[in-house]
């Protein structure tokens, strides 16, 4: 009686396939941390917060990642980050003062996000508002897309 015997082909088709499989999966571990390093992202779906109108009385709505402005006439408005560009401290609106400021290391901003003084250096980023209006042209609500 013999033993049956794999063929030295049987035996280089299964070791070939294995060194493949090997080299994808390090050639895939080689190139992700090649794409962090070059700053490769990919970017979140953007998140639409829709505010009811009217806003308050000062014009100025927060949340917890934007304020919103309007105008006084109500017919335009904007949004802009709560979060600063100096160390990412979370900002508050000084009503009395009417600017921006950063509780951390006082940077100072406008209501438009720009940069006054401090150690930041980077004006604050603004997010894209769309007005909703009714059918009288009244504004009922803003969207912001964050």
């Amino acid at each position: 009686m013999s033993c049956p015997h794999a063929s030295s082909d049987d035996r280089r088709s299964v070791l070939t396939a294995v060194l493949r499989w090997t080299a994808a999966f390090s050639g895939l571990a080689l190139i992700h941390p090649l794409l962090k390093f070059t700053g490769f992202t990919v970017k979140p779906k953007p998140r639409y917060v829709k505010v009811a109108a009217p806003l308050p009385r000062s014009g100025v709505h927060a949340e917890r990642e934007f304020f919103l402005f309007a105008s006084p006439d109500r017919q335009t408005a904007w949004a802009v980050s709560r979060t600063c560009t100096h160390l990412g401290c979370r900002v508050n609106f000084l009503e009395d003062k009417q600017m921006i400021e950063c509780p951390c290391h006082q940077s100072r901003f406008s209501p438009q996000g720009l940069r006054l003084a401090g150690p930041a250096e980077k004006n604050l980023p603004a997010f894209p508002v769309e007005l909703q209006k009714d059918e009288t042209g009244s504004v009922t609500g803003y969207v912001v897309t964050i």
